[in-house]
């Protein structure tokens, strides 16, 4: 493979090949050139006068941070001046028309994971790209398999573009000499068979039978009939869990779970879980909530949300197996028969 294959020439490969294939690369290349400043912005952090502290609510109740909103508005800049007709950010409460002639529709989290600025832990962008409808608004409540393209950036050691297109994913890493984003990977999947699970460990006590049942028996390994004794990692940023599984393997959980307000998930659909979703199953990895295939699932509200469960397809399988055995109403269950009927027995 040429090492030096930029993101401008692999989209001039690529685009012809799918419909709407002009616009869809322009909206990767704004996208690219808005990540490539906001990476130099973050690098910086309080250099920049970027300090991580709060900068109010956003229209889905979270605590914003300077960067979010500093992050909306390069994007949105940026994607005015492409071919969108309209823009679903996580940092508005509905769609905001751009183009209404456009072709194409985004939805967007500019910046997933602000919270890790002030630890220096990665953070990124996760965008999905679909075709525009009759009607502006309903494109955005179609099922994620109506998406034509997604990714995602890390902005990390280095600076990582995750880009779903032409039913395939590739990685690029940005050459900040050149300022350009420079083919490193092509074609990746997802390992089959990596024992790795991430989740948040501390949320046990809230987790549904399935979701319990599944972690425990991952940590009893070869002692509890497991193949394989599983490593368990925890970085708390949706991205940087995402380039983790393409890169190594294994599974990623973050479930619903008896707390008021995560009984519907906490992971947005649109902008965040359709994306990882496409990208997933385009690497020959897997994402469901449990119980149904994300891709399969149309939102209801422009921030809605799921739980989400992906990575390696065998492992996203175990799980949804597990969340088949139980009915939804008993999902709590601690019952010792449901205990010992799991994956490996």
């Amino acid at each position: 493979m040429d090492e030096r294959v930029t993101l401008r020439s692999h989209l001039d490969q690529s685009v012809p090949r799918i419909p709407h294939g002009a616009a869809v690369g322009a909206v990767i290349e704004a996208i690219a050139l808005a990540a490539i400043e906001l990476a130099a912005l973050i690098a910086d952090g309080p250099l920049a006068g970027i300090n991580g502290q709060d900068g109010g609510v956003n229209s889905d109740g979270d605590r914003q941070k300077d960067i979010d909103i500093i992050a909306d508005g390069m994007m949105r800049r940026a994607l005015r001046a492409a071919p969108v007709a309209a823009v679903l950010s996580e940092e508005a409460e509905l769609p905001e028309t751009f183009r209404p002639e456009a072709c194409l529709c985004v939805a967007i989290d500019p910046l997933d994971g602000s919270a890790n600025l002030e630890n220096n832990i990665s953070m990124g962008t996760i965008f999905s790209i679909r075709p525009r409808g009759n009607d502006i608004l309903s494109t955005f409540f179609e099922p994620g398999t109506a998406q034509c393209a997604a990714g995602f950036i890390v902005y990390g050691p280095q600076t990582t573009l995750v880009l779903a297109l032409n039913a395939r994913v590739d990685i690029f890493i940005l050459d900040r000499r050149s300022r350009a984003f420079l083919l490193i990977r092509q074609a990746v999947q997802v390992a089959r068979d990596t024992p790795e699970f991430a989740i948040n460990a501390s949320n046990r006590r809230h987790w549904h039978g399935p979701v319990r049942a599944y972690i425990d028996e991952c940590l009893a390994g070869t002692s509890g009939g497991s193949e394989a004794d599983f490593n368990m990692r925890w970085i708390g940023s949706l991205v940087a869990e995402s380039l983790r599984i393409l890169a190594r393997g294994g599974v990623f959980l973050y479930p619903a779970d008896a707390r008021p307000s995560y009984r519907e998930g906490r992971i947005r659909l649109l902008y965040e879980a359709h994306p990882m979703a496409l990208i997933m199953e385009w690497a020959g990895g897997a994402a469901s909530t449990g119980r149904r295939r994300i891709l399969e699932l149309g939102a209801k509200t422009p921030h809605q949300r799921v739980p989400l469960i992906m990575g390696s397809a065998r492992a996203v399988r175990d799980v949804a197996a597990i969340h088949e055995r139980i009915e939804p109403m008993f999902d709590n269950s601690d019952a010792p028969l449901f205990a010992r009927r799991g994956l490996f027995l």
